[in-house]
C-alpha cells in the first residue's frame, strides 16, 4: 500500500469537505475531518468495485450509517472516480445538488441508500449482506462464484445508540453474516458533547455477545486499517466490528470537541485547519495532485476487476443456462414458473389474513425471488412459506423464510438492504399496531421508491381480547400519511388476491397490505368489472339501484358489514362502494368519484378506524361510521357491540 498516496486522499477529502461545507454555511465536517483515512484505504485498497461502473452486480458494498458525514462520501466518491463532480461539491446541500446534505439513493452515483436517520443505515447494510449470502447459495457452483462480495458501514457513536442498529445487528451476530464488516469512527463525542454523559456501556462486549467479531485499531494508521480488514475477512461465521479510535474534526481548531460536529468551521477555522494539513490558505477545494494520480493508476485494476467477474459470469452462464434464466428474473422481478391463481369465491367466509397467506404461498411459487418473513408472528401473519427452501439460517442459506424476531424496525430496514442489494423481492409482516415501531423505516423506503411489501394483520377492534394497545384505530390513517407508500385493506378473499397483484406490479413504492384477524363473509360484486376497477383504487360493490338515495364508502371489514346493512333497509337504494386504496380513490377527479358514489345525496363513510380520513367525504359529522376512540378488551363480537359497531348499527342510522 502507497502511505503517501492514501495521506494525500485523505488530505483532500479534509480540504473538499471543509470547503464544501464552508460555502454552504451548512452541514457536518466532524466525520469527514475525522475519519478520511479509512475512507481512503477503502476506496483505494479494499473495496472490490469499479467507479466506472456503479452498479456491477458483484461489487462490494459501502454504507456511511452516519450520514450526515456526506461529505466524507462526496469527496472519496469524486476522487475515486464515480459521477461526482468538482463542481457537484461546490453546490453541496444546494437545491437540485448531486450532493444533498444527506446521502440520497438513486441522486449521487456510488451511493447505496439513504441514510440520514441515524443506525438505518448500518441496519440496511446487514440486509444487504444477507442478501449476498442467500443469492450466493442460490447461484454459486462448484465452477463459479459469481455472488462473492462484502458489505461494508461506516458507524458513528449516533448510529451504535440508536435501538434500530441493536435489533439489526444482533440479528447479524444470529445469522452469522460473516461478509459483513462495519467500522466504528470512535471518537466519542455527539452533539452535546462527551458520550460518557450517555453512552457508558463496553461497546466491544456488547458487540461480542452479539456474536460479532470485535477489532481494535487507530483511524489515523492506514496500514493498520487493511490488516485488521484482512484479519476480518479471514473470520467466515461472526460479521466484524472494527473499532477505529479518532479524533472528531481532525486538523481543525476545536478538534475533539462537539463544537466541530455539525457547523462549518468558519473562515478562520478553515484556514487554521488547512495551515495544520499543508494546504494553501488563499486557496479552495484544493485536491492534492497525489490524490488524482493515485486513482488514475487504479482505474486499469478496478475495470480488470470487474471485467474478470464478466468472464467467470459469461462462463457460468454458459454451463447453467437455466441457473442464469433464473438470475435474469430474480434480478427483472419476472416469474420463474407457471402458477395459476389461488381461487376463491365470492362467498368464501374466512378471515382475509387466512387468505393473504394462500395467495403469498402461491406467489412464492410464481416468483423465485420473493422472499420475507415476519417478526415473530409468522402463525399469527400467515406468513410462513411452504415449498421454499425452510427457514434462512447460517446453515441453510437457501431457506426463503426469514425469521426477524420482535425487531419490527429492523426487519423494514433488513428488507431495504436486501432489495438495495438487487435480485431479491423482499416482504416483511406483523401486526398493523406495530406498524409504528417500523414506521420511521417504512418512510425511508419511500423515499428510495423501494417496492417493499408490508404485510400487516389484525387490523382493528376486532383483534379482541388483547385489547386496546393491540387495536390499531388511528394506523390506517397515519401509514395513508407517509408519501408514496400504497395502503390496500381489502375487503375479501376475492379482493386480497387482487391486492397482492396489485402489490407484485409495483415498481417503485412500498406497498401495505392490511389484513383481518376474524373471518369476513364474502359478497357477490355486483361490477362486473370489479377486478378491473378495483386497480383505480374502488368499485361498486353493490349498486343499489342507478340512482341511490345513499351511498357507503367503505374499506376491508367494513364493506361485508356495509352490505349487511344495506340489506336491513329493504325500503331504500343502497349503494356500497368498496375502496381499497383510500388514496388512490382521494386522487380522483370529483366526475370519477360522483360515478362510483351515483349521486348520492347522502354519503356514509365506514371504516373501523379514525374518522380522519373521511370526513371530506362524508355527508355530516352523523355520516361518519367510525372509531374515534381507543378500543377495549373482550370478545371481538362483545366489543363491537360495546362500541356500537356492528352492521345492525350502521343500519340504524341510514
Amino acid at each position: 500500500m502507497n502511505e503517501k498516496a492514501i495521506t494525500a486522499v485523505a488530505t483532500s477529502i479534509r480540504s473538499l469537505s471543509m470547503d464544501a461545507i464552508q460555502k454552504a454555511n451548512s452541514g457536518h465536517p466532524g466525520t469527514p475531518l475525522g475519519a478520511a483515512e479509512v475512507a481512503a484505504v477503502l476506496y483505494g485498497e479494499i473495496l472490490k468495485h469499479n467507479p466506472a461502473d456503479s452498479k456491477w452486480a458483484d461489487r462490494d458494498r459501502f454504507v456511511l450509517s452516519a450520514g450526515h458525514g456526506s461529505m466524507l462520501l462526496y469527496s472519496i466518491l469524486h476522487l475515486s472516480g464515480y459521477k461526482v463532480t468538482l463542481d457537484d461539491i461546490k453546490s453541496f446541500r444546494q437545491v437540485g445538488s448531486n450532493c444533498p446534505g444527506h446521502p440520497e439513493y438513486g441522486m449521487t452515483d456510488g451511493v447505496e441508500c439513504t441514510a440520514g436517520p441515524l443506525g438505518q443505515g448500518v441496519s440496511m447494510a446487514v440486509g444487504m449482506a444477507l442478501a449476498e449470502s442467500m443469492l450466493a447459495a442460490r447461484f454459486n457452483t462448484a465452477n463459479h462464484k459469481i455472488v462473492n462480495h462484502y458489505t461494508y458501514s461506516l458507524v458513528g457513536e449516533g448510529c451504535l445508540e440508536e435501538g434500530v442498529s441493536s435489533e439489526a445487528c444482533s440479528l447479524a451476530g444470529t445469522l452469522k453474516l460473516g461478509k459483513l464488516i462495519v467500522f466504528y469512527d470512535e471518537n466519542r463525542i455527539s452533539i452535546d458533547g462527551s458520550t460518557d454523559i450517555t453512552f457508558s456501556e463496553d461497546i466491544a462486549k456488547r458487540y461480542e455477545a452479539y456474536g460479532w467479531q470485535v477489532l481494535k485499531g487507530s483511524m489515523y494508521k492506514p496500514s493498520e486499517i487493511l490488516k485488521l480488514t484482512e484479519k476480518a475477512k479471514k473470520c467466515t461465521d461472526k460479521p466484524t466490528l472494527i473499532m477505529l479510535k479518532s479524533v472528531i474534526g481532525y486538523s481543525a481548531p476545536k478538534a475533539g470537541t462537539a463544537d466541530v460536529h455539525g457547523a462549518a468551521l468558519g473562515a478562520e477555522g478553515v484556514k487554521a485547519a488547512k495551515k495544520f494539513l499543508g494546504l494553501p490558505e488563499d486557496k479552495d477545494f484544493t485536491v492534492l495532485p497525489e490524490a488524482y494520480e493515485y486513482f488514475n493508476s487504479k482505474k486499469a485494476s478496478f475495470a480488470a476487476a470487474e471485467e474478470a467477474w464478466n468472464e467467470e459470469f459469461d462462463a457460468w452462464s454458459k454451463e447453467n443456462p437455466k441457473l442464469r434464466a433464473e438470475w435474469d428474473a430474480y434480478f427483472s422481478d419476472s416469474e420463474t414458473a407457471e402458477v395459476p391463481d389461488v381461487e376463491f369465491s365470492a362467498t368464501d367466509k374466512m378471515a382475509t389474513r387466512a387468505a393473504g397467506g394462500k395467495v403469498l404461498n402461491m406467489m412464492a411459487q410464481r416468483y423465485g425471488n420473493l422472499t420475507g418473513g415476519s417478526a415473530d408472528l409468522a402463525g399469527p401473519n400467515k406468513t410462513e412459506l411452504k415449498d421454499c427452501g425452510g427457514i434462512y439460517s447460517p446453515a441453510n442459506r437457501t431457506g426463503r423464510t426469514i425469521e426477524f424476531g420482535i425487531r419490527e424496525f429492523a426487519m423494514s430496514a433488513v428488507c431495504s438492504g436486501m432489495r438495495l442489494h438487487g435480485g431479491l423481492r423482499p416482504f416483511c409482516a406483523t401486526f398493523l399496531v406495530f406498524a409504528d415501531y417500523l414506521r420511521p423505516q417504512l418512510r425511508v423506503a419511500s423515499l428510495m421508491k423501494l417496492p417493499l411489501i408490508y404485510i400487516f394483520t389484525h387490523d382493528s377492534i376486532y383483534v379482541g381480547e388483547d385489547g386496546p394497545t393491540h387495536q390499531p384505530v388511528e394506523t390506517l390513517a397515519s401509514l395513508r400519511a407517509i408519501p408514496g407508500v400504497q395502503v390496500l385493506r381489502p375487503a375479501d378473499a376475492q379482493e386480497t388476491l387482487e391486492a397482492w397483484k396489485m402489490a407484485m406490479d409495483s415498481k417503485d413504492h412500498p406497498v401495505c397490505i392490511v389484513l383481518t384477524r376474524q373471518d369476513i363473509q364474502g359478497f357477490e360484486k355486483e361490477d362486473a368489472d370489479w377486478k378491473k376497477n378495483i386497480r383505480n383504487g374502488a368499485y361498486i360493490a353493490k349498486k343499489g339501484g342507478d340512482t341511490p338515495d345513499i351511498t357507503i364508502l367503505a374499506t376491508g371489514s367494513e364493506v361485508s358489514m356495509a352490505v349487511q346493512a344495506a340489506e336491513m333497509k329493504a325500503g331504500k337504494n343502497i349503494r356500497v362502494v368498496s375502496i381499497l386504496d383510500y388514496n388512490k380513490f382521494d386522487e380522483m377527479d370529483k366526475a370519477e368519484q360522483d360515478k362510483l358514489t351515483g349521486g348520492a345525496k347522502r354519503i356514509v363513510c365506514a371504516e373501523a378506524g379514525i374518522s380522519a380520513n373521511w370526513k371530506q367525504f362524508a355527508t355530516s359529522k352523523n355520516d361518519l361510521f367510525c372509531i374515534d376512540r381507543f378500543g377495549e378488551s373482550g370478545p371481538a363480537a362483545k366489543v363491537a357491540e360495546h362500541l356500537h359497531f356492528t352492521a345492525k348499527d350502521l343500519a340504524a342510522i341510514l
